[in-house]
């Protein structure tokens, strides 16, 4: 079944406007780098609502080349009901120079957080409201210790092109829009926008390819006499990812979406 017009428009027109808010006063780049993302889902079922995590993450600065950034983390879950999920997971996040690998890594950040997640369903369209906030520990190579915390909500939608639901042999969009808030200021902090095609195999392989620019903000400064505006640096990056699902369901599962743990 081909997707309707009307749904087109609808991810087309909050995609176009997302990005333009996003790149507001922001540096435009030509530079592409790369994203891996591989994640062990365990979901809640009819006979737990206990879940979890765990996942393995590598960044590169260029397309497949000039690795400097992994991220090892892990979670656990309770669906209070079929559409709301709350989560504590932590993690393991380390900054390296690419030219310098060497050297080790420029900073390490070990990461808590709680989250919550809320789904929607609007006949074939998905929204998935994600709410999250983070502690944050980084230590630097010069020894140095900072605590950091934030705020960060995503937008996800989803929406499947050859089925009304998301299950095996489907091939689905997925577009979202997430914005990372620093509660000790400057208040925003940076914006990430996701826009990719997925395609469920079976219940439990689900691959994606994508493009995400992330976006950091710096605030507004004025010393000595001189008024510094807002800058921001953005990055646009090619995103690959896979998820295996170790489905505990017994009969025929709920819908369950593919989202993104980053």
């Amino acid at each position: 079944m081909l997707l309707r017009p009307p749904y087109v428009l609808l991810i087309f027109c909050l995609l176009l406007t997302t990005r333009l808010s996003a790149q507001t006063a922001s540096q435009p780049t030509t530079t592409w780098g790369t994203w891996h993302i591989a994640t062990l889902l365990l979901p809640g079922s009819e006979t737990s609502r206990f879940g979890g995590f765990a996942e393995v993450q590598a960044r590169a600065n260029g397309v497949f080349r000039q690795y400097f950034y992994n991220e090892l983390k892990g979670g656990v879950s309770y669906d209070i009901d079929k559409n709301v999920t709350a989560m504590l997971a932590g993690g393991r996040y380390s900054t390296a120079d690419y030219r310098e690998l060497s050297a080790g890594p420029l900073n390490i950040e070990k990461r808590l957080w709680e989250q919550l997640l809320f789904n929607q369903y609007l006949d074939r369209i998905k929204f998935e409201h994600r709410y999250r906030i983070e502690q944050r520990w980084f230590t630097f190579r010069n020894g140095q210790e900072e605590f950091r915390s934030r705020i960060r909500y995503r937008l996800n939608v989803f929406v499947p092109l050859n089925a009304r639901k998301i299950g095996p042999n489907t091939t689905f969009l997925s577009v979202y829009d997430e914005v990372f808030l620093n509660p000790r200021g400057p208040a925003f902090e940076r914006n990430r926008l996701y826009a990719g095609l997925g395609y469920q195999l079976d219940a439990h392989w689900v691959w994606q390819a994508g493009w995400v620019n992330q976006t950091n903000y710096n605030p507004a400064s004025f010393a000595q006499g001189q008024f510094t505006p807002i800058a921001s640096t953005g990055k646009n990056n090619l995103v690959l990812s896979v998820i295996y699902r170790l489905n505990q369901h017994k009969g025929s599962p709920a819908e369950k979406l593919p989202s993104q743990p980053d």
